[in-house]
């Protein structure tokens, strides 16, 4: 049985006892709903009624909406609710991840990427600060991965790095900032990402190191965590062969499952051997990944059988509960599992005081992308902003010596018509014209087919210019790129608007040529003819006045790169 007087709990004998009691005072349908996080995206009265008093949810997570509409949806939810809820987000990179307007301050690169510490610090004291004004007490971070594969795109901007020291460090920084300020943490994605190329929204992802790599790295991380009162896990849809076959020798290739499903790596690895006593939670259950391990209706009792205490969003949510309440009826759930899970979600909650909840006054939420807050931004990009190379030596690049500036502006397809195209190029524009420099920014295949379709477009963006007039024409070249692929794509890549279009770098030898990455570290690997290469880390107004600021050389670049920004190539360093 769980002993909620231990780490991460320490509740006392009357939290122990409300845990105990509410329990007890639970029907079954109240007991199976406690073990599901709702994904909230609709805001309307019935819809927030029919979430706690007919699913009887443990907890929420939503997406969208301004401040005062996600205030107003938490305080109706707890309103609602016989049982307070765990309220969740993202705050991965601070209070970006809340709602409309958040701050965002530095992505776990950024963090990385400083020198210092307070650059983490900072950012986790804006995210909990943002998160606790709307009622929110749990998120889903740190990102305790290690990225050891340049070419893993999913955790490249969101880890900490590729030093498990220092992903280590980082991680207690941020935990210690969220207690500090009264929020959970969810540390993701157990049993680590990093080590492969593959998006677990698109496929199992697969730890694949020997138990002696895994405890030396990825092992070290979580066991500082734990040691430092790591409130909850997130399991993520991820195996780790070494040590699951460990635990059970007999285990056949097609016995390997995600840790979401595998008892070996939840019970045995992270519950027996790390000691871990707090709630683990599932990644998201629409994921590709998790659904490798079987049929839902098999996986979702599985999961909770197999040591995960939530689980993450319904796909149906009468169905899901029917798929759980069919496990318990054969057994796959034993009481004393389903037990244990409750008194591990109900002592969170305890931890959190909300067997005495009293919800965040209407007014804290004017602390939402507050001055302060941004000025926390601008720090960190300062601190963060990282020059990977100049092997031409070719910065620092003024205005009053080279003015006139022809900008190239690489960016993923549109998600729809309706979002429109990256409104980050407009900031790089504006930033640039402030600083001084006339600024001459073609328009891509997607920002002409955006103003009206056309199929001579593709033909357009194929024209370049007679070399001569274009020396005439600019003084040098600004290459800056913000490719975007999370859960679409396993691997994201340079990617032009359109085949053989002028953004191709055809340019590098006719004028000075800077080329700027906003989001992924790897970018060098399809631009290693550019000889001055700078990772900017976020596509926010902090981060570009910061990135024209460094070029134009009124700021020093602080930031340090590590070594997987080369790519395992020679080439790349030139």
């Amino acid at each position: 049985m769980v002993d909620l007087k231990k780490r991460p709990f320490y509740l006392n004998d009357k939290q122990v006892r409300w845990v105990e009691n509410t329990i007890a005072s639970m029907s079954e349908d109240e007991k199976i709903g406690q073990l599901f996080i709702n994904l909230t995206l609709r805001r309307d009265p019935a819809s927030l009624e029919k979430i706690v008093n007919q699913y009887h949810v443990g907890g929420i997570r939503w997406q969208g909406g301004s401040a005062q509409e996600v205030w107003e949806q938490n305080h109706t939810l707890q309103q609602l609710s016989k049982v307070p809820l765990l309220i969740a987000a993202n705050c991965e990179a601070g209070g970006n991840g809340l709602a409309g307007g958040g701050t965002m301050v530095a992505t776990g690169a950024a963090c990385g990427a400083s020198k210092k510490l307070e650059t983490t610090r900072d950012m986790a004291r804006v995210g909990a600060q943002e998160a606790g004004s709307i009622g929110c007490n749990w998120t889903f971070a740190p990102v305790c991965d290690v990225l050891m594969n340049w070419r893993n795109t999913i955790v490249n901007t969101r880890a900490f790095g590729d030093n498990k020291d220092e992903v280590a460090a980082r991680a207690v920084a941020y935990m210690d900032e969220m207690h500090r300020n009264g929020i959970a943490c969810a540390a993701k994605h157990f049993p680590g990402d990093g080590t492969e190329e593959r998006d677990q929204h698109l496929v199992m992802g697969c730890n694949d190191l020997s138990c002696d790599e895994w405890d030396n790295t990825f092992g070290k991380v979580y066991k500082t965590l734990i040691e430092h009162d790591l409130d909850s896990i997130m399991a993520g849809h991820i195996c780790q062969p070494a040590y699951e076959r460990r635990f059970s020798p007999s285990l056949t290739d097609a016995e390997i499952k995600p840790a979401t499903t595998s008892k070996e790596l939840l019970q045995g690895l992270l519950r027996g051997q790390l000691g871990f006593n707090g709630l683990i939670v599932t990644d998201a259950t629409h994921m590709a990944g998790w659904n490798d391990a079987g049929a839902r209706e098999d996986i979702l009792p599985q999961a909770i059988a197999a040591g995960c205490d939530m689980i993450l969003f319904f796909n149906d949510p009468l169905e899901d509960i029917e798929f759980v309440r069919r496990g318990l009826c054969k057994g796959i759930i034993t009481q004393e599992r389903l037990q244990d899970a409750l008194l591990r979600i109900l002592g969170l909650k305890a931890k959190l005081g909300l067997d005495h909840l009293v919800f965040p006054p209407r007014e804290g939420i004017s602390c939402i992308g507050c001055a302060e807050h941004h000025e926390k931004a601008a720090k960190a990009a300062d601190e963060s902003i990282t020059l990977v190379k100049d092997t031409q030596q070719l910065l620092p690049v003024r205005p009053e010596e080279k003015k006139r500036v022809l900008l190239y502006y690489l960016q993923s397809a549109p998600k729809s018509l309706a979002d429109g195209t990256d409104p980050a190029k407009k900031m790089v524009i504006e930033e640039l014209e402030k600083a001084g420099f006339s600024v001459t920014a073609p328009e891509d295949y997607y920002e002409m087919e955006m103003k009206e379709q056309s199929v001579f477009h593709r033909f357009k963006v194929m024209n370049t210019p007679k070399i001569s007039d274009f020396r005439q024409s600019y003084d040098w070249v600004l290459v800056v790129s913000n490719m975007q692929g999370y859960a679409q794509t396993n691997n994201v890549r340079i990617t032009y608007s359109a085949g053989h279009s002028f953004e191709i770098p055809w340019y590098e030898h006719e004028l000075p040529t800077v080329a700027v990455s906003l989001s992924y570290t790897n970018h060098l690997f399809d631009l290693p003819m550019m000889k001055t290469f700078i990772n900017a880390y976020c596509p926010t107004r902090e981060y570009i006045h910061a990135l024209v600021e460094k070029i134009t050389g009124k700021s020093g670049f602080k930031g340090r790169a590590n070594d997987l920004v080369w790519c395992g190539r020679w080439d790349t360093q030139r």
